[in-house]
């Protein structure tokens, strides 16, 4: 019995082993993400997060739910969703072969959520950590849009 017990709550486990982003959104692997934003000549907004993370769930909640939310990041980045834990390998544009644990390493995600906006190229304009709001989202977005236009005119 105890047996038969343990191996249905490994095969449960192994179900949820991924985490994805937030619902009714299209988020793309990290490597399909810094494709699209080449092509379509936009940064991108990567939310690394982790299965079971209680603070990404809040955030998916609370800021994530909104639709102003929605229509702002969806025009504004090509979006990737990060698992932070995931052994997970992706290849970067440079073609070097790395696990999103790696990458969340990189990009210093060392707690879930981390939010990371990027230029076309990779490069990290701006980041926020932890719980966010509507409105944090929103005002990360005008900081972050400020950063990438300075970025391009120079």
């Amino acid at each position: 019995m105890f047996k038969q017990l343990l191996l249905i709550l490994l095969l449960l486990m192994s179900q949820h082993s991924f985490s994805d982003g937030p619902k009714g959104y299209p988020f793309y692997s990290f490597d399909e993400a810094m494709k699209l934003a080449k092509e379509q000549s936009k940064p991108v907004f990567v939310y690394f997060g982790r299965y079971g993370c209680g603070y990404c769930e809040k955030t998916n909640v609370e800021a994530f739910s909104s639709a102003e939310v929605k229509q702002i990041y969806t025009s504004h980045y090509v979006l990737a969703y990060v698992d932070s834990e995931s052994g997970k390998r992706l290849r970067l544009p440079t073609g070097e072969r790395i696990t999103e644990r790696e990458l969340g390493t990189r990009y210093k995600a060392f707690v879930t959520p981390v939010f990371s906006y990027l230029s076309t190229e990779g490069k990290k304009m701006h980041q926020i950590v932890g719980v966010q709001s509507k409105e944090s989202l929103l005002e990360a977005d005008k900081n972050a849009q400020v950063l990438l236009s300075k970025a391009k005119s120079l």
